[in-house]
């Protein structure tokens, strides 16, 4: 509980006697632009920031886990014994258990040796105590089994042989889950969490939003994900520009409140002004009237007595919007067969892919599956086994890392930092890219080493888009980003008439901008043409099939001509006469009346085959006709929904874009039947001509 406690540094006040009470089962989050103190008063109440004044007190006995943004983790022990150890007390009593029974053992060989009678009081204590111990180490075992524990580690990503691997070969994203998995395992009375998705996969952050959906006990989360924080909390403590406040509900009821506490406030200034100024004028009117000098001197008191009216301060938030990009040939990126491998370790064995213009891809997966590995070859910063990776004619990318927040020259200036990337770019324009970004005045003189993690994932990012080419990829972009900036970035990328390729675990960022998902999982790449809800709940044709028909390529791969699938005519059909003279015509010779009756013989049986074939043939050749018609009108139509699905505007009328998808993949499943069914009947075509002679 805090009791009116202050925190400043310098000139800038963190929290001004600030209460604040966590009860039992209290789900709070904490929200905030970055660099208003989110992260300092989570320290405060962790115990490793003291406050200027006021009190903190923590009730007796209270557990407390937390959850910090960098952390320090040294190797030496397995990720197993880290988790199990972690419990307080569990060392300590196994050490307990240890040395009374070694205690009992020394006492028990007095007895026995006659030292010490058989009713010895320290025997009976000593063992007395171990049977408590014992019990005790009963209770460990059923609230926190090893079972419990690598259920945990599962749910995180971790597989049954990470368990025996040291702490110092875990990656910095890897050591965060660790002591996350270590932190749920205690199950602490109070859980203080700061950016506890930033490095979890979806399948990770979805487990964890069901462990912390049942989970009894308090915690306060720091969260950019809407989406997540949305599901979880029940309370909100925000730092709005006139001190922290508080509010009942998740994200959504908080906006809502803060809008109607807006227009409440609004409205009081507007009537208080309003009559302010029916004051002010009455008294000047009548100041000099004998008779009005008591009711002009009731109007002087009540002017004085008025309240002041301070309507809320609009928070600043990142804007953004993106200049028409040089246009690029239609197809951005081709892919074919691709492969990676690290060693022994094979990430792709061989993927085909193709980007189109205009695309917003969401590439998701869990970690590990090679999602970056991707991206950064498509960036051209790590080379490719073997395979082909073509970009098409003026297509220039740009990317924005993970890590490239981490590697901005830190003696430079924010401005120094952004004008060095496009030199063409004027004081005018860099100053007004920063702007945007929330850096302004003297703001942008500041150096990279004083900037907070959330300020310099900002520099990076208007690095990137102070030139942003006509194709940009993106590797979770959101990372350190408060949660209404993370809503900013998203609504600027949406202005954005270029490629886009991001890999994101935020889902509420992948709904608000993919137009395409990319699953990566087992060396593949499972491609589907909607947003990220459809492509979960959807499970109507892989994804690959989907992509070949938005591409074009679905049907035939082999269109027969009208020469291939009409029966051939006789050798005699259709061939034009020319009239004759009458001429005398001797009797005919026995021998020329054979041939006679031959040929006319022979013209019977061609007539029977040429009927034969029209009634086996022709039935068979109206198919494959019908098929091609009907599989060309498909094409044309799933090309046009194929441009539609890629318009950012379709995803803001939901029953439109729900209406194409249904249409989309409909016809997707009609074409793939449409084509098996044609490739049928192309081949009964030709078997019947074969039976036919021809």
């Amino acid at each position: 509980m805090f009791e009116k406690v202050s925190l400043g540094f310098g000139k800038k006040t963190i929290v001004n006697e600030l209460d604040l009470r966590i009860g039992e089962g209290d789900r709070i989050g904490l929200i905030g632009h970055n660099g208003s103190g989110k992260s300092t008063l989570l320290k405060m109440l962790a115990g490793d920031t003291k406050p200027d004044t006021g009190r903190i007190i923590i009730a007796r006995g209270l557990k407390l886990g937390w959850l910090p943004q960098d952390i320090a983790l040294e190797g030496g022990r397995t990720l197993g014994d880290f988790v199990l150890s972690s419990v307080p007390g569990r060392e300590e009593l196994d050490d307990r258990i240890v040395e009374t029974e070694q205690e009992l053992a020394r006492v028990q060989a007095e007895v026995e040796s006659g030292a010490r009678p058989l009713d010895d009081e320290d025997l009976m204590d000593l063992a007395t105590r171990l049977a408590e111990l014992h019990e005790r180490r009963t209770h460990f075992e059923i609230h926190y089994s090893e079972h419990e524990a690598w259920k945990i580690l599962a749910g995180l990503g971790f597989s049954p042989a990470d368990r025996a691997r040291d702490l110092g070969e875990l990656s910095g994203g890897w050591k965060m889950r660790g002591v996350l998995a270590a932190l749920l395992f205690q199950r602490p009375d109070l859980l203080l969490l700061d950016e506890p998705t930033n490095h979890l996969d979806m399948p990770s952050v979805a487990w964890f939003g069901e462990f912390l959906k049942s989970y009894r006990r308090s915690f306060v989360l720091i969260c950019h994900d809407r989406e997540f924080l949305d599901e979880q909390i029940a309370r909100v403590v925000s730092f709005e520009p006139e001190g922290v406040r508080q509010y009942r509900g998740n994200y959504v009821q908080y906006k809502r409140q803060r809008e109607e506490e807006e227009i409440v406030l609004t409205n009081k200034a507007r009537n208080l002004a309003r009559e302010r100024e029916k004051t002010e004028q009455f008294i000047g009117r009548f100041r000099a009237q004998a008779n009005k000098a008591k009711a002009v001197q009731s109007r002087v008191k009540a002017l004085e007595k008025m309240e002041d009216v301070v309507t809320f301060e609009k928070r600043q938030i990142m804007r953004f919007t993106f200049p028409p990009s040089e246009r690029c040939s239609n197809d951005v990126i081709k892919i074919a067969g691709l492969r990676k491998a690290y060693g022994d370790h094979v990430v792709f064995p061989g993927v085909d892919l193709r980007v189109m213009r205009g695309d917003k891809i969401g590439i998701i997966g869990v970690n590990g599956a090679g999602k970056t590995t991707l991206l950064r070859m498509i960036a051209g910063e790590i080379p490719f086994d073997s395979g082909s990776l073509e970009l098409g004619h003026k297509v220039t990318p740009g990317y924005y890392a993970q890590h490239h927040a981490d590697t901005l020259d830190r003696s430079a200036t924010v401005f120094e930092e952004v004008a060095r990337q496009d030199p063409h770019s004027g004081q005018t324009r860099v100053r007004a890219v920063l702007g945007a970004f929330l850096f302004s005045g003297d703001d942008v003189d500041k150096s990279i080493s004083v900037l907070s993690g959330g300020e310099r994932a900002r520099v990076a990012l208007a690095r990137l888009l102070i030139k942003p080419g006509n194709l940009m990829l993106m590797d979770e972009p959101t990372n350190h980003l408060d949660l209404e900036s993370s809503e900013s970035l998203a609504e600027s990328l949406a202005t954005y008439d270029g490629t886009l390729l991001f890999v994101s675990h935020n889902r509420s960022f992948v709904r608000a901008l993919a137009t395409k998902i990319w699953n990566v999982h087992d060396g593949t790449v499972e491609i589907y043409p909607g947003t990220l809800d459809e492509y979960m709940h959807s499970s109507v044709l892989r994804g690959e099939q989907l992509d070949a028909v938005a591409d074009g390529k679905a049907g035939p791969t082999k269109q027969p001509s009208s020469a291939e699938t009409k029966p051939k005519a006789g050798k005699a059909e259709g061939m034009a006469t020319k009239p004759s003279k009458p001429v005398e015509v001797a009797a005919p010779e026995p021998a020329k009346i054979e041939d006679r009756q031959a040929e006319r013989e022979r013209k019977r049986k061609e007539a029977e085959l040429r009927s034969q074939r029209s009634r086996k043939l022709g039935p068979l050749q109206k198919k494959v006709v019908e098929f091609e018609g009907r599989i060309a009108e498909l094409e044309v139509a799933q090309k046009q929904r194929s441009v539609e699905l890629a318009d950012p505007a379709v995803y803001q009328d939901e029953p439109r874009r729900r209406s194409l998808l249904d249409a989309y993949q409909a016809s997707a499943d009609e074409l793939e039947l449409l084509t098996s069914r044609w490739e049928l009947s192309v081949a009964e075509v030709e078997r019947a001509e074969r039976e036919l002679g021809g």
